[in-house]
């Protein structure tokens, strides 16, 4: 059931090992967390918006919530996420199963410095029964990120 696409991608990063595969599905923060038996907040929740007509994808912390000003403050645009019956033609992943890895050519990924405080988060690795247990660092690395960002709130320590 894995999205050989991301697998293949993972693999030529190093890190095609840390890849798990669920019976369940983990289309959400809380099955994620649930079949991971982790805290809802170190799932990696990836996040596709529109700016400038174009999509990007933000990853932040399972308990982050998208603050507009400072996503603003940022992208210099209000937020607005891709319509559901369009993330799949803009992103190549399904909803539930969207992920920072082998996204489309001129999709940037960013990072959201919620996610910072764990040892370990877990993002989708490209559908809703796989995921993948990395740093943060490593995130930056295998998601080919264009940087950090700090767009959330409600994750605060």
């Amino acid at each position: 059931m894995r999205n050989e696409k991301v697998f293949e991608w993972l693999s030529k990063k190093g890190f095609a090992d840390r890849v798990i595969d669920h019976t369940d599905t983990i289309d959400t923060v809380e099955h994620a967390a649930k079949q991971l038996g982790c805290s809802e907040a170190e799932i990696a929740k990836t996040l596709s918006f529109i700016v400038d007509d174009k999509p990007v994808i933000v990853v932040m912390a399972g308990d982050g919530r998208v603050n507009s000003s400072k996503f603003k403050a940022q992208f210099h645009t209000k937020p607005g996420m891709v319509p559901r019956d369009r993330v799949e033609e803009m992103t190549g992943f399904v909803p539930g199963g969207v992920c920072p890895f082998a996204v489309p050519e001129g999709i940037p990924v960013w990072l959201d410095v919620s996610m910072k405080r764990f040892p370990f988060i877990h993002p989708s690795a490209g559908n809703e029964y796989t995921s993948v247990k990395l740093t943060p660092d490593e995130l930056e690395q295998a998601a080919d990120a264009a940087g950090w960002c700090d767009v959330c709130k409600g994750w605060e320590e």
